[in-house]
């Protein structure tokens, strides 16, 4: 089986390219000793079968993330029988800047210039005759979201991995620099075959600490104390010469790039220069400040106003799928004649809590994640994530915070996995202790049912726009609490200045909607509700062990209820709410149900068909509208789920930081909750 890596920029469609050629027999999982996960995959050509694997996306091999060293090495330091360069034929320029760095390294390289149809529709020509001929390698053109060109792709690939030249793309950096890297080659010894040693040699004159940790650790190569002294002296006479490690960084890097302008301007054409007029009007309304923040509160408000609207019907028939169907796993479990309270522990206990999860969740995820992929397909997530690196830049927290932030609408441990695109160890950290702040889709149906009972009522049209709005005004102020906590702990506890990164707004896009709604159902959809369902189980278990355990004539359900309800009262709620959510620690989904048995004092978790009645019976128990708004502000403002906790706990490798993620949203939401009960109604509120 040959091996075969998939490198290139960013946005390129090299994930689409790999998709395109693995199909279905693909699977993820991490990088040997890192956290980034990697996609790997099988596909079958002309009776071959080649294992493909989808590098993270990387400008250079001068690596400055997690994401690029994983790139950086594997095309380094790791035996394949082929790399495939995947650039972008709308910017080639920029593209083949890698692609040279890649050549540099090995000469089993194929040319992948992909997003054809997207050139021609812009009117950028290509010549791939003549720069095959230019760079000795096979060039060829693909558009992979039509499949189209892949077979050709492929049959390059094969002739690649049949090749026996060790020819590389030869590139020049001036006399000095030559004279001392070939010094430094004659020196390196018992290098394995598949490392060039030239190439080698310069990025050791260059002394890049990254990969000499990375040449350590992959193929056990250890700098010499003979080596280390004629690496000395080389950077000693290139200093005499002018070149210190900075002038050094910045003639192979240049060098790199005027060849690769050189290369663009001998085989692009652009019969319309004006290609990108389109994409920069639009950009000056999308990342204007003056327009592009209502413009993305509007975007916000659309995109809840239809999963809020669009989960309604698909839940309420799940519920009742779920309870016609109860019956019959009841009588099923009753076969085996279990004892009574076995039968109600799996039933009562697991089955329902584990069932209103499913139901709750998967409607709205359902609906959310296509659209949030929809903006991701049509480029107009970077440009949110534009508007919004000025504030995270001011917090001395990173630009990339805001699409991790983004991420957490769906669910919040999505958005800590999603942080490994945060270079910075510090500013990575700030995005995880932090992304708690936005709710997440379990937290949407607490919200949105205290909206509608106090705040916005149970009619059409208007009191559905309010409702919308009052969501996202809470959002609004997540975001805020996000922004104000990232510049607290970069100033008094992970300080430090924030640091750079490329933020690449790619064209605007015409969304492939069968894909997008695929991808985003078994990608992130499935996925997250799999991982809510699992502990749902323990938490069905034991939340029907504390209903149904009685001391005296009380369950310990209730007399919890009552042990929190001074403290409760305090900041405005009481203690069936406090119990609620800490009961809903596995899944938000489950605290109004809890609430509910704690009031109505049932062992088992049931459902209100009417929000009007539900309303009254909040009402009996003593609710105000200083209640539910507090009741908001904790669902907003508390704890982490459980499946967040471990995804902290791996990102982080630290119970310590865990148990800071844990403290900081739930004190700030008790420090809130309890001014608003104790300010409020001194004036007479």
């Amino acid at each position: 089986m040959n091996t075969i890596a998939l490198a290139g920029n960013p946005n390129v469609g090299k994930s689409t390219v790999f998709n395109a050629l693995t199909g279905m027999k693909q699977h993820t999982g991490n990088w040997p000793g890192k956290t980034v996960e990697n996609a790997e995959g099988i596909t079958n050509f002309r009776k071959k079968e080649y294992k493909i694997y989808d590098l993270p996306g990387t400008y250079s091999l001068i690596a400055h993330s997690e994401e690029e060293e994983i790139a950086r090495d594997f095309i380094c330091f790791k035996e394949y029988d082929a790399v495939v360069v995947v650039c972008d034929a709308v910017c080639l320029e920029r593209n083949l800047n890698l692609a040279l760095q890649v050549l540099e390294v090995t000469n089993k390289v194929v040319i992948c210039v992909n997003l054809m149809d997207e050139a021609i529709k812009k009117g950028i020509i290509i010549d791939l005759d003549r720069l095959e001929r230019l760079l000795e390698v096979p060039v060829v053109g693909t558009s992979a979201r039509s499949k189209k060109g892949l077979n050709e792709l492929m049959d390059a690939v094969a002739q690649v991995c049949q090749s026996k030249s060790d020819k590389n793309f030869p590139i020049e950096y001036g006399k000095d620099i030559e004279s001392s890297r070939r010094r430094i080659a004659r020196e390196i010894n018992d290098l394995p075959k598949n490392i060039n040693k030239d190439w080698l040699s310069l990025k050791l004159l260059d002394y890049d600490q990254s990969l000499v940790k990375s040449l350590n650790d992959s193929i056990d190569f250890t700098i010499s104390d003979s080596l280390q002294t004629i690496i000395m002296e080389e950077r000693i006479k290139l200093e005499e010469n002018g070149i210190d490690v900075l002038k050094l960084k910045e003639k192979t890097v240049g060098k790199t790039v005027r060849i690769a302008e050189f290369l663009a301007k001998q085989v692009v054409q652009f019969t319309n220069t004006d290609y990108q007029k389109k994409d920069r009007k639009i950009d000056k309304i999308l990342t204007n400040k003056w327009t592009g923040f209502p413009i993305m509160i509007l975007l916000l408000m659309a995109i809840f106003w239809i999963t809020i609207e669009g989960a309604n019907y698909p839940s309420g028939k799940l519920f009742e799928f779920f309870t016609w169907l109860e019956q019959y796993i009841s009588n099923f479990v009753n076969f085996f004649s279990p004892p009574s309270w076995l039968h109600d522990l799996l039933i009562e206990g697991v089955y329902r809590v584990v069932t209103w999860v499913t139901a709750v969740m998967l409607p709205p995820m359902a609906i959310f994640f296509p659209l949030f992929t929809l903006l991701e397909d049509l480029g107009v997530l970077p440009r949110i994530a534009f508007n919004l690196d000025h504030g995270f830049k001011k917090c001395n927290a990173c630009g990339k915070q805001s699409l991790t932030m983004c991420m957490g609408f769906g669910c919040n441990a999505a958005g800590v996995t999603g942080t490994r695109i945060i270079d910075s160890p510090r500013e990575r950290l700030i995005a995880i202790l932090t992304n708690n702040f936005v709710p997440c889709n379990g937290r949407f149906p607490t919200l949105i049912a205290i909206i509608t009972m106090f705040f916005a009522g149970t009619g059409n049209g208007l009191s559905s726009l309010i409702k919308v709005s009052i969501l996202t005004v809470i959002i609004l102020f997540g975001i805020l609490m996000t922004f104000i906590v990232s510049k607290l702990l970069s100033k008094y506890v992970l300080k430090g200045i924030p640091s750079s990164f490329t933020l690449e707004l790619p064209p605007y896009r015409r969304p492939q909607i069968g894909k997008v709604i695929i991808r985003s159902i078994f990608d992130r959809t499935l996925f997250v509700l799999g991982r809510a369902l699992v502990v749902a189980i323990p938490a069905g278990l034991l939340i029907w062990v504390l209903a149904n355990t009685y001391i005296g004539d009380t369950s310990l359900l209730i007399s919890l209820s009552t042990f929190f309800d001074p403290f409760a009262k305090w900041i405005g709620l009481d203690g069936a709410i406090v119990v609620a959510f800490l009961l809903g620690f596995p899944a938000n989904e489950i605290v109004m149900p809890i609430m509910l048995m704690i009031y109505l004092k049932t062992g088992t978790l049931i459902d209100f068909d009417n929000l009007n009645d539900l309303k009254l019976l909040l009402l009996d128990q003593g609710w105000t509208w200083i209640t539910a708004l507090s009741t908001m502000i904790i669902c907003l403002l508390h704890f982490p789920c459980s499946t967040t906790c471990l995804t902290i706990k791996k990102e982080t490798g630290s119970w310590k930081w865990t148990l800071v993620s844990i403290l900081i949203p739930t004190v700030i939401g008790i420090a809130i909750c309890a001014i608003l009960a104790n300010v409020l109604p001194l004036f007479g509120v």
